[in-house]
């Protein structure tokens, strides 16, 4: 697990590389699943849940990018304090981790068709019926290559039947 130590001069410092670090190299060690705490430096309380809370609050600040709107905060701040408190967290909880499980089974579907099936082949496979479709239409009474002509079809060299009509 990665110590981050948060000192009084509001500096966060990553002990296992030995370096200061911001919020934006926390963002980061949470997007890639790194397990890791913040803690006071002179107290070692733990400032993780805080540190985490103004990663949120920065991130929604911008209202094209919040996902927490005015109205959803509203309701969240009316069950502090009640009896329903602990149960919103778990319904909360199990919610996020479910939307997570699904989206990456989603991106899971997503990558394996990707990997099968490339751009290339799909592009080859539509122009391949597109090309079907064409000879289909075009040449609804001509044969197809390799096939063998008739007796009554007109020969590459004199376009002359080879057979007598009667």
């Amino acid at each position: 697990m990665i110590v981050i130590k948060k000192y009084p001069n509001r500096r966060l410092y990553d002990t296992s590389k030995s370096q200061y670090v911001n919020l934006e190299t926390i963002k980061e060690l949470v997007m890639q699943h790194d397990d890791f705490i913040v803690i006071d430096s002179k107290t070692e309380n733990d400032l993780t849940k805080s540190i985490l809370l103004q990663i949120i609050s920065e991130q929604e600040a911008s209202d094209q990018q919040a996902i927490l709107t005015q109205t959803v905060l509203k309701q969240l701040i009316r069950f502090y304090g009640t009896d329903m408190q602990v149960f919103m967290r778990q319904y909360l909880e199990q919610s996020v981790s479910a939307f997570l499980e699904r989206q990456d089974a989603f991106q899971g579907v997503m990558q394996e068709f990707m990997e099968t099936t490339s751009p290339m082949n799909v592009f080859n496979q539509m122009m391949e019926k597109n090309m079907n479709i064409w000879q289909n239409f075009a040449g609804a009474g001509t044969p197809k290559p390799g096939a063998s002509e008739s007796k009554d079809t007109p020969s590459e060299e004199g376009d002359q039947p080879t057979s007598k009509p009667e």
